[in-house]
């Protein structure tokens, strides 16, 4: 929010209702009041804010595979997730413990990128975009949802074909490695 009141917006909200809840999300509908002075329906999803993270090393990336129920495929990403049960918290720390759980990488250094609108039109639900560097393996912790997820470290250069063929089409890691190359964040040698 832009912190101006609800009257200031092209769209006021007159009244909201959770039309459905679970541990993952919430499904509001509010009512709504448009410039014209029509009335309607907005519908959008509440979901916890997550972290992703790219994790840099030896002039490539580490990227994790799984499969996606919504669009019934499997997808690589970088390492990203949220603090379970609708909870918040502190970014970095999600960021830590994301990379740790689904790849086994602790990072000495984490570094913030910026934070992002996952999908505006349709959730409230934002990201935060952190770079780690300074990688030591140990043994992942993957939660019952990401029994088939796996961990792969790409070349530089085969992740971005990667890019242009299609291979990886998920925004949230297209948009944070935008993100990556427009930092002045130098890969490591």
């Amino acid at each position: 929010m832009d912190g101006r009141p609800d009257s200031e917006h092209p769209i006021r909200r007159l009244s909201t209702q959770v039309v459905y809840e679970s541990p993952y999300l919430r499904m509001r509908e509010d009512r709504i009041r448009r410039l014209d002075g029509s009335e309607g329906i907005y519908s959008y999803v509440e979901k916890p804010d997550y972290a992703l993270v790219i994790p840099v090393e030896n002039d490539g990336l580490h990227l994790v595979e799984q499969y996606r129920y919504p669009i019934r495929a499997r997808s690589w990403e970088f390492p990203q997730g949220a603090f379970p049960h609708m909870r918040t918290g502190d970014p970095e720390h999600l960021a830590h413990e994301e990379l740790r759980q689904e790849t086994g990488l602790t990072a000495a250094h984490m570094r913030h990128l910026g934070r992002l609108n996952s999908a505006k039109g349709m959730s409230s639900q934002v990201f935060d975009v952190f770079v780690a560097t300074e990688l030591e393996p140990g043994p992942n912790e993957l939660e019952v949802e990401e029994q088939d997820l796996l961990h792969r470290w790409f070349r530089r250069a085969d992740f971005e074909a990667m890019i242009r063929t299609g291979e990886i089409a998920d925004a949230a890691s297209l948009a944070a490695y935008t993100l990556f190359l427009l930092s002045d964040q130098l890969w490591p040698a």
